[in-house]
Parts: structure tokens; C-alpha cells; sequence
């Protein structure tokens, strides 16, 4: 897709969701300051946010926030909610529906870093009621087929290798599901993160 380099753009990073789905599908880690330069395309960045819980143990997030801060990602910081029962919420669904919302004006094209299908309806409501174009970026098999399906443009981030720290297994994974169509078998890559970089955690 071309993209209209005079737009101005703002950015909203649902960094748990995030966080997770590189995790979970790549063992690896988010670069953010590649992040933003690939979602921004080469247009006007005005504002970038992202949205972080401070869990309940501490270690780490300082330098993951610090590194958040450098890649120039604004933070919004909420403590994790722990209710009785011992049930918790660490969402920000809200606040960055809120924000997107409330800063519409200042961008014409919004870029929602979520595959969360709850923001659906933000999505339609930033492009049908504030005539914005909205790009969802994500990892396609942690995204939503609905909010893939609503959103303007889908940003694919696997197409991204230099997103991830290790981009490596990106291209590993690629090749084991071209290979696992043709029916070429692979050996299987080790899951467990074998340094300390890996087994930096957030949101644990």
C-alpha cells in the first residue's frame, strides 16, 4: 500500500500484547526503535505511546521501560491490579482507547500495535465517526481476523525481521512453514531461551 508521506502519524503500542506474541511465537524480544521506523514509513511521526503495567516483581522492567524511553516510546504506566481472591487485571484496553480518541485530531493516519480483537470498535469509531485512516500492525497469528478485517491496513510484522532481537528465528519460522507446505520435514528449534538477553521477562 502507498502511503501519503505528508499524513501525520500517531502511534499506540499495546506493549503486553506485544510483548507476549513475540514471546510466545518467536521466542525473542521487540526492537522498538525498528518498530516505530517500519509502522511509520517514512511519514510525519508526531506522537508515540506506549502502555506498560508494573507488575508485582520488579526485575527488569526498569532497563525494559529505560530501553522503551530511548527508542522514543512516550510511557503510560499503570500498576497491576490484584483483587480479592488473588485474581489480577493488567490491561490498558481503556486508557489507550481513550487517548487514541482523545488525540485523533493531531493525526491523520492512527496505528494501533495490538492483535486484540476488543479494539474493533475503537476501530471503526477513529475511521467512521473521525474519518481517520487506521493501520493495525502485529504479528498476523496473534492478531485478530476481525480486527485485521476492520482496520484500513493490516501491517504484517513478520515481514519485519530487524523487529525482533534475534531476527534469526523469524526467518527460521518462515522457512519451517514453507517448508512444512512443500512437506519438507525440519529439525525442531530449541524453545528455551539459552541467554540472558532471552530470559529478560516482562509482565511475568
Amino acid at each position: 500500500m502507498t502511503r501519503n508521506k505528508e499524513h501525520r502519524v500517531g502511534i499506540f503500542i499495546d506493549v503486553q500484547n506485544l510483548y507476549h506474541s513475540a514471546k510466545n511465537l518467536f521466542q525473542s524480544r521487540v526492537n522498538y526503535k525498528e518498530l516505530v521506523k517500519e509502522v511509520t514509513a517514512g511519514r510525519k511521526l508526531i506522537r508515540v505511546i506506549g502502555y506498560v503495567v508494573k507488575t508485582e516483581t520488579t526485575e527488569g522492567e526498569a532497563a525494559f521501560f529505560d530501553a522503551l524511553i530511548k527508542a522514543g516510546v512516550e510511557l503510560r504506566v499503570k500498576d497491576i491490579q490484584i483483587f480479592q481472591g488473588g485474581a489480577k487485571k493488567a490491561d490498558w484496553d481503556v486508557g489507550m482507547a481513550v487517548d487514541a480518541i482523545r488525540m485523533a485530531d493531531s493525526f491523520d493516519a492512527i496505528v494501533l500495535v495490538t492483535g486484540d480483537g476488543d479494539f474493533c470498535p475503537l476501530v471503526e469509531y477513529l475511521k467512521w465517526g473521525l474519518g481517520k485512516t487506521v493501520e493495525v500492525a502485529a504479528f498476523s497469528r496473534s492478531t485478530s481476523s476481525k480486527l485485521k478485517e476492520v482496520a484500513d491496513t493490516f501491517v504484517t510484522l513478520d515481514e519485519f525481521p530487524a523487529v525482533l532481537l534475534g531476527a534469526g528465528r523469524v526467518r527460521r519460522t518462515t522457512a519451517r512453514t514453507s517448508a512444512k507446505r512443500a512437506g519438507t520435514p525440519m529439525p525442531e528449534a530449541p524453545t528455551t531461551p539459552t541467554s540472558p538477553e532471552d530470559r529478560e521477562t516482562y509482565g511475568e
